[in-house]
């Protein structure tokens, strides 16, 4: 029984895979339309851990402590120091104690990913209803409550992703030069 089965799925799948080669449009379910080349590069808001994805424009400590009182200190606190949200600043040398800081200083590798994740998280009430200067502004200001950049710092997509992180050697990326994404391969049994 469970032969017949498989060959009548087999001869069904078959036949379908016949109708859209000769056909392909006659098959689809045609749902939606497609989106305009527009609309999809407005969406594509990814920003690579190089930089790779920035946007043109800057933003300064200054403004960047303006748009966090504005728009995030409800949440995060003062200067980041944590509230009913994550605390961002500080902990930097925690994460080896016993109890370990995850904060943008302490943990976050590197620097253009911030960006990316408050221009497509932030705020929680609004995600994506800040501007790239207000953004740019929100990283300097952020990095530097704890040093990471200077006090009267401006950020864009040329310095941003010069900044080296104080974490960023505490990753250990699964792309070496021979890396074939499996992860099984090569280990030694216990």
């Amino acid at each position: 029984m469970r032969e017949h089965l498989i060959a009548g799925g087999l001869v069904l799948l078959a036949g379908a895979a016949s109708a859209l080669a000769r056909d392909p449009a006659a098959e689809t379910p045609r749902l939606g339309r497609p989106a305009a080349p527009e609309i999809v590069s407005r969406l594509d808001l990814t920003v690579a851990s190089d930089g790779t994805g920035l946007p043109p424009g800057s933003g300064s400590v200054v403004e960047g402590r303006a748009t966090y009182t504005a728009h995030c200190v409800a949440c995060h606190g003062a200067a980041g120091s944590g509230g009913v949200a994550d605390r961002l600043t500080g902990g930097i040398d925690t994460l080896a104690s016993a109890k370990p800081v995850k904060t943008v200083a302490s943990y976050w590798p590197y620097a253009p990913t911030l960006f990316d994740y408050i221009r497509r998280a932030m705020p929680l009430t609004a995600p994506q209803s800040l501007d790239d200067r207000q953004v740019y502004g929100l990283v300097a200001y952020l990095l530097s409550i704890d040093g990471i950049v200077s006090a009267d710092a401006r950020l864009d997509a040329t310095n941003l992703p010069k900044i080296a992180m104080p974490n960023r050697s505490g990753f250990v990326s699964l792309e070496g030069e021979r890396f074939d994404g499996n992860l099984e391969r090569g280990k030694t049994p216990h």
